[in-house]
């Protein structure tokens, strides 16, 4: 019996009303991700890339068709359970970063772990100094991210998303903030993640070098795959 897929989106579509009228920023989207499987999600600003990664990541479930994300129906959970389905199955990470600025770096990585993780103080500050380490941020656990900049932010934030060791990860420009150097790295971390614990990464990109690291590439136009394949 094959695994149950990462992702399996189906006839997926979402409007939102704009001056009265119905804006379809996905429309009828069929979507495959194999647990482990990289898939880079391309196209121009507008197309419907954010929207897609907000359903897939269980921060929007206005949607209709069908989206599931290891075999569950998002739009079918209860917001509570919603919430600690997204928490343990998904990592996400966000452009903006999204991190507390009155809470350290490492407080801010050990987040996730204070809604029902089942890890206690110890195993959950043993993470997120292991991650902190493995993106070259070992010795700023207890500043504040405010004393860092916008590159090692979008490390922390990464770091973050990985706490709970989730089988998928979700991306919004994971690299947009950094230097080659540096997003080659966490590239190169994300990948000896994928491969050591079967995650399964989504990540949207308008860089060629990171689409080409994937082992799919899909480009969204108006909300719809117009191509896909290897990179």
């Amino acid at each position: 019996m094959s695994a149950v897929p990462a992702i399996a989106a189906v006839g997926l579509g979402r409007s939102f009303e704009v001056d009265g009228k119905p804006v379809h920023a996905i429309a009828d989207l069929t979507l495959h991700v194999a647990p482990a499987e990289h898939i880079a999600i391309v196209g121009k600003s507008g197309a419907g890339k954010s929207t897609l990664l907000n359903l897939i990541g269980a921060l929007d479930r206005g949607y209709s068709g069908s989206l599931q994300v290891f075999g569950q129906e998002l739009k079918t959970l209860p917001d509570r359970a919603l919430a600690q389905f997204r928490n343990r199955q998904i990592g996400f990470v966000f452009q903006a970063f999204n991190l507390l600025s009155n809470l350290s770096v490492g407080d801010n990585v050990m987040l996730p772990g204070s809604f029902g993780s089942g890890l206690d103080a110890s195993e959950l500050r043993r993470r997120a100094k292991a991650l902190l380490d493995d993106f070259g941020l070992g010795d700023r656990f207890d500043q504040r991210p405010a004393q860092m900049s916008g590159g090692e932010r979008q490390r922390v934030a990464i770091a973050r998303a990985l706490l709970l060791q989730p089988p998928l990860l979700v991306c919004d420009e994971p690299t947009g903030s950094l230097d080659g150097e540096t997003a080659a790295h966490i590239l190169s971390v994300l990948s000896d993640i994928r491969r050591t614990r079967g995650t399964a990464l989504v990540i949207v990109t308008h860089d060629p070098a990171i689409a080409a690291a994937a082992d799919r590439v899909i480009r969204l136009e108006r909300g719809r795959s117009v191509a896909e394949g290897t990179p």
